[in-house]
């Protein structure tokens, strides 16, 4: 499991994806929202701009990433 750590409130879904490496683009991101592939403290997460705060679990494939 990799950890974010968050520097202001909160930072949207595709933007960690992004900066995590998870996708390769935006739109890569956004598809892998669309495609029901991410999953937010166990939930499916649909919302491309969800706004992810200290403590959520971001699940995406075989990736993990904690939010601190």
């Amino acid at each position: 499991m990799e950890t974010y750590e968050l520097k202001g409130e909160y930072i949207e879904l595709i933007k960690l994806l992004k900066f995590m490496r998870i996708s390769e683009s935006g739109g890569d991101a956004k598809a892998m929202v669309e495609e029901g592939l991410v999953f937010r403290n166990g939930e499916q997460e649909f919302r491309k701009r969800a706004k992810l705060r200290v403590g959520d679990l971001i699940e995406v494939l075989e990736y993990k990433v904690r939010i601190e």
